[in-house]
């Protein structure tokens, strides 16, 4: 037996659009009713969700019998929670705030074994290998690793060829809440002057061969990322979502106005 395909990875290469959600809750129970809403992927946030190891590796296992692909955020790209989260079973991970192509290639090294990488070798002791039930899974796992690389400020975009080009590197995530912050943008997104580096980082990305991702909770700002040659995309997030939905049941008993849409942060 060989390790699970990552069907996302396989569709990226494919040229299929992922369409996504976040999930922030730290609820296992909640990305299990996420997973089965029909997104393609789902991304199990640990930067600002309320998430530590145990409760990401809850919600891998919640996702794992489900057509929904789990990806996974740490809170930074560091080398030993990536080992716990590869051994609990995330085969795909979107890194924040990266800024060079050196941090992308220890990245990539940090999620593949040895001779290629600095994993270490411990999986028969979790769900990555079905708890050493899958044979082979040491000598085919480095081949399913989904490795995003998020550039959210001027130094990521001042090295996005370099970034792009790294081996190893799947695809590359434009975070436009920190870039439009970086840019003198705070809270707004959807400024032109962050369009206009978004779809310059696009073109880049897509010279070098790789896909583009990026995230939004506003519906027309989507389709802009839509048109812009978007290969994979969140629309929302549980939060996002619970919250309009419980705002909007109570209205409607009430009789009011859905209030103005207001910022979130994406």
């Amino acid at each position: 037996m060989s390790a699970p395909k990552n069907t996302f990875k396989a569709a990226l290469r494919e040229g299929r659009f992922q369409l996504g959600l976040w999930a922030a809750l730290g609820s296992a129970y909640a990305a299990e009713i996420l997973a089965t809403s029909g997104y393609d992927w789902l991304l199990i946030d640990g930067e600002h969700g309320p998430n530590d190891v145990p409760l990401m590796g809850a919600q891998l296992g919640a996702l794992r019998h489900t057509p929904t692909h789990a990806m996974v955020r740490p809170p930074m790209g560091e080398a030993w929670i990536l080992k716990q989260l590869l051994d609990q079973g995330a085969q795909t991970f979107l890194i924040p705030m990266v800024e060079s192509a050196e941090q992308a290639r220890a990245l990539v090294r940090a999620l593949r074994y040895p001779p290629h990488g600095i994993r270490g070798v411990g999986a028969g002791l979790g769900r990555a290998s079905d708890f050493n039930r899958v044979a082979d899974y040491v000598t085919t796992a480095n081949d399913e690793i989904c490795l995003i690389v998020q550039v959210e400020n001027r130094a990521g975009l001042a090295a996005i060829d370099e970034i792009a080009a790294v081996e190893g590197v799947d695809g590359v995530f434009i975070g436009p809440s920190d870039l439009a912050a970086d840019m003198g943008h705070l809270g707004n997104p959807g400024a032109p002057e962050v369009l206009a580096a978004i779809t310059h980082a696009f073109s880049r990305i897509k010279a070098h061969g790789k896909a583009r991702g990026i995230m939004t909770v506003s519906l027309p700002q989507a389709a802009v990322y839509r048109d812009l040659g978007a290969d994979f995309m969140a629309i929302g997030t549980d939060v996002n979502c619970l919250v309009a939905a419980v705002g909007d049941l109570r209205r409607q008993f009430l009789g009011e106005a859905a209030p103005a849409a207001r910022g979130g942060g994406y």
